[in-house]
């Protein structure tokens, strides 16, 4: 049975019903007539155990198993091979999927010594109704060879080697039935459990055996066999990889299949660089590969492929890099484009680029200043077919013929642009191949989102095992479960780790047996097995076995741990369960705390400012526990610094609901305690703090002040005195980070309601120059245009030429990299700049102009005074000034004097150390 710890159900505890006594007293009278009778295993028979099964039936519907099974235990400490003990515990025991089985095991044990077969396979049936189980398998397979039963093995054996992930020698059996009876899928699924486990057990004999036999029944399954050869490399040893390579090699030779024979002896010279039969080999290959290249001879030559001197790795590199130049074949130039080769003689090349033909090149400057663009295989349904990288593609086919092709054929498209770059590329690559040179923007944003579809679904699709941003095409179709495996082997996070494997397990017809799910399992149940400190990963651990073990009670880890244990281990509660950054873990985590830790309503306190979840706050409810809810409130708010997070939660979520308003938190402070948060947050944004945490903070708490829809600050101001008033606007006065655009709409909202309102301090008559930017809607797309050009055309074609210029290498006399890094920094610098504004930008409605006083979208005429003449100035923001036009920004020195005067105000500005004097004359809405 399970060996992890399962108990997560509490004991049905429930108070005995009043007929719980003539049960147990049956029981006792049963077990006492078995004692002094003596009776003989001779006098069993599988009638009784349904007798007893009866009697579990009862104790079940009374809710007495608890009872029976104490009364059980109790007889057996005297008595301990009470057949009837032994069986009601073990049962009890069994369906409440506890540890210990001992007592199913005693039990049936008793009945294989005495060769009472028939009651051993009711017994081993009965536990298996429970679940998969180790002992019960391999007891009632001895039971059908017992009876001669020879056809049923074969079907205990397939369910035991589901579940005993050792057990190699009877894999290997199944392998060979299957391969006698004709059915090759299932014979190499029985033949490759096999070989994982001997390699596991470090039996090479076993291995070489059962290679052979995969080599014979599956030879093109070579993702199989260079997944393998990595484990018996590490396990047993790189010599006896390098052996089983080798028969891989000699069957692909045998199938003529050259690009996988070429790619086995590269992986046999990394073992072994100076071994010269495979050098010997890889020559060879390569002339079958490239017999009717007309330069093939020379590049061996040139390379020194066949020169044991050499080093094998360089010249190999070396002979492919000169291979690619042939007749015929598309190469690339940073400031020619596309060109096609039309001659190579000797050391002279002759290249015709779209716009310069015939351009002549020595072999050895062609191989340094362009880059080949070899011919890709791609995969269509069945039919494997050869299409030109996608660069030539962009050069020789006309751009509508490409548009439809790319845009009606996603996986072809796929297919084409990742395997022009290395068979390796991200979503970025393939945007910035296609858009805008290709496919539009808007077109963009519906075929990536079919596209991620396509690269997470189809077999045809896998990612890099180093890097899961890394979309790379295969071969050979991959199954889900190995798909999800080579993602798990590439995320770097623990918790994409525990979703990865959740989603394997979720599978229909999920292999949990496999070697995929074993080696994804085992990650988990190391971190259990060698903790030296209670860590979010050993909780989640904890979580995530127990989790798997109770749905597959099979995966028994034989660790014996409960969550109290790890839980009193643990350092800082608040901090680790922070960390734990997967809700469902989070979730579990507070359920384990309420059923296992005494005091867990304290640790639930603890833990809100964190969880920041309902279900927090309505168990603690339920459970009687208002007052400390009220006083964590409370808390909360007396100490916004600690706890912004939980405030801005309490009051979105919980500030109207009844419990709330017990604890007499009055509507303006909540309101002043959001702009203390609001004016902490930009403070500590702009110190490089927390950023993000504090970005999302400051948001909400904007969102809640000063949204249209959602803006309390205005409806509170409606109704609040005068006092009130300037209480609240002096802090939000002080909030310097804060928009100005917003001061200035708090303000006319405050004049509207109060007219004769005045508003204290030297900054109070204008407004403060912060982070923000007022801008016109007309404006604001231009400044988006601008950014969408330099992020889809102008940096995509800068990476291009950076790649061409890396391509040249010395790196130290590469004028053209250089150029491009300058260039690189420039876009970027200037990208960053309209983002930030762009961020920063808060639109202005012409709706909302106030007539009252000059502001932002209002043409104003003054009299000046001092030159004894009339002048007109439009107000809008620094995006939109033109001083040449009288257009000047709210943010300028003489905008900001003239802000917020009314119509007949006089007042003096110094312009050279000379003061003119001004009276604004009219206020009018600008013309936009």
């Amino acid at each position: 049975m399970a060996e992890v710890d399962l108990t997560a159900v509490p004991a049905e505890g429930a108070a005995l019903p009043e007929n719980s006594a003539p049960l147990l007293k049956k029981v006792q009278e049963m077990l006492n007539e078995e004692k002094w009778t003596r009776a003989t295993l001779s006098n069993y028979s599988t009638n009784q155990f349904k007798e007893l099964d009866i009697v579990l039936k009862e104790g079940r519907e009374a809710r007495l198993y608890d009872e029976l099974k104490k009364v059980c235990d109790e007889h057996l400490v005297h008595t301990k091979n009470s057949i009837i003990a032994l069986y009601i515990s073990g049962m009890i025991a069994l369906s409440r999927q506890l540890i210990d089985d001992s007592a199913l095991i005693n039990l049936v044990s008793i009945f294989v010594d005495n060769h009472k077969w028939a009651i051993v396979r009711y017994l081993c049936e009965s536990i298996l109704e429970f679940g998969e189980s180790k002992f019960a398998l391999r007891t009632l397979a001895e039971c059908y060879k017992n009876e001669n039963e020879e056809d049923a093995i074969y079907g205990i054996w397939e369910r035991l080697v589901k579940v005993d992930y050792e057990e190699a020698d009877l894999a290997k059996s199944l392998g060979e039935h299957f391969d006698k009876l004709g059915d090759a899928e299932s014979a190499v699924d029985y033949y490759k459990k096999a070989l994982h486990r001997y390699i596991n057990k470090q039996v090479f004999t076993n291995v070489r055996e059962i290679w052979e036999k995969l080599i014979a029944c599956c030879p093109e399954d070579i993702d199989f066999f260079l997944h393998v050869q990595k484990k018996i490399a590490k396990n047993i040893s790189e010599d006896k990889a390098v052996l089983l390579l080798q028969d891989v090699y000699q069957s692909c030779k045998k199938r003529d299949d050259v690009d996988t024979a070429l790619a086995l002896l590269k992986l046999i010279l990394e073992y072994d660089e100076k071994d010269s039969h495979a050098r010997k080999e890889i020559v060879e290959c390569f002339r079958e590969k490239y017999a009717n290249h007309s330069q093939l001879e020379e590049y061996i030559r040139i390379s020194n492929l066949s020169q044991s001197w050499r080093n094998v790795h360089e010249a190999i590199t070396d002979f492919e890099k000169h291979i690619a130049f042939d007749k015929g074949n598309y190469v690339y130039h940073r400031t020619w484009g596309v060109g096609r080769i039309a001659s190579v003689q000797g050391d002279e090349i002759v290249i015709d680029f779209a716009k310069k033909r015939n351009h002549s090149m020595g072999l050895k400057m062609a191989v340094s200043a362009l880059q080949t663009l070899p011919k890709l295989k791609i995969q269509i349904k069945d039919e494997s077919l050869f299409e030109e990288h996608i660069w030539v593609l962009k050069a020789i086919w006309k751009k509508e013929k490409l548009h439809d092709r790319i845009k009606d054929d996603l996986s072809w498209a796929l297919q084409v642009v990742i395997k022009s770059f290395g068979n390796s590329c991200d979503i970025k690559r393939i945007k910035a191949e296609l858009v805008p040179s290709i496919l539009s923007a808007g077109e963009w944003t519906t075929w990536n989102t079919k596209a991620r579809d396509i690269l997470k679904s189809d077999p045809g699709f896998g990612v890099s095992p180093n890097n899961i941003d890394l979309f790379t095409v295969r071969d050979r179709p991959i199954s889900i479960a190995e798909k999800l495996y080579n993602e798990f082997k590439a995320q770097r996070n623990f918790f994409d780790r525990a979703l990865t494997i959740r989603n394997y397990a979720a599978q229909k017809d999920a292999e949990l047996d496999s070697e995929y799910f074993t080696e994804m399992f085992a990650y988990f149940t190391a971190y259990l097995r060698s903790y030296t400190q209670v860590t979010e990963q050993v909780v989640a651990s904890y979580l995530l076995v127990k989790e798997l073990v109770g749905r597959y009670p099979h995966l028994g880890t034989g660790l014996q741990l409960n969550f109290l244990e790890i839980f009193e281990d643990i350092d800082d509660v608040p901090t680790l369960f922070f960390n734990l950054k997967d809700n469902n873990f989070k979730e579990e985590f507070l359920k384990h705390v309420k059923l296992f830790v005494p005091d867990w309503a304290e640790i639930y306190i603890k833990l809100f400012p964190y969880a920041l979840t309902n279900s927090i706050i309505v168990t603690l409810k339920d459970e009687g526990y208002e007052d400390k809810l009220l006083a964590m409130v409370i808390n909360c708010f007396e100490n916004f610094r600690d706890y912004r997070e939980a405030v801005v939660w309490l009051y979105k979520n919980s500030s109207n609901e009844d419990w709330f308003k017990k604890a007499n938190i009055n509507f303006d402070k909540q309101l002043i305690t959001l702009i203390h948060i609001l004016d902490i947050s930009y403070r500590e944004i702009e110190n490089h703090r927390d950023t993000t945490e504090n970005r999302k903070v400051n948001k909400q708490v904007y969102n809640i002040l000063f949204k249209e829809k959602e803006g309390v600050l205005n409806d509170f101001i409606e109704n609040a005195d005068e006092d009130t008033i300037i209480r609240l606007y002096t802090f939000i006065q002080d909030v310097k980070d804060l928009d100005p655009a917003d001061k200035l709409k708090l303000r006319s909202g405050i004049l509207d309601k109060h007219p004769n309102f005045k508003f204290f301090g030297a900054d109070a008559e204008k407004a403060i120059i912060t982070r923000g930017l007022m801008v016109t809607v007309a404006m604001y797309e231009e400044k988006r245009r601008q950014l969408a050009h330099i992020m889809e055309v102008d940096i995509p074609a800068n990476a291009k030429e950076t790649e061409f210029a890396l391509s040249l290498g010395d790196l130290r006399e590469n004028a053209e990299y250089k150029a491009a890094k300058e260039k690189q920094a420039i876009l970027n610098t200037t990208a960053a700049k309209l983002k930030d504004e762009i961020d920063r930008a808060q639109l202005f409605d012409p709706g909302t102009v106030n007539l009252n006083r000059v502001g932002f979208g209002t043409t104003v005429v003054l009299k000046n005074n001092t030159g004894r003449k009339k002048e007109e100035y439009t107000i809008l923001g620094p995006w939109e000034s033109d001083p040449d036009h009288n257009v000047i920004s709210y943010l300028s020195p003489f905008g900001g004097a003239i802000l917020n005067k009314t119509v007949g105000e006089q007042f003096d500005f110094s312009i050279n150390n000379e003061k003119v004097s001004y009276v604004v004359e009219n206020i009018t809405a600008a013309a936009f």
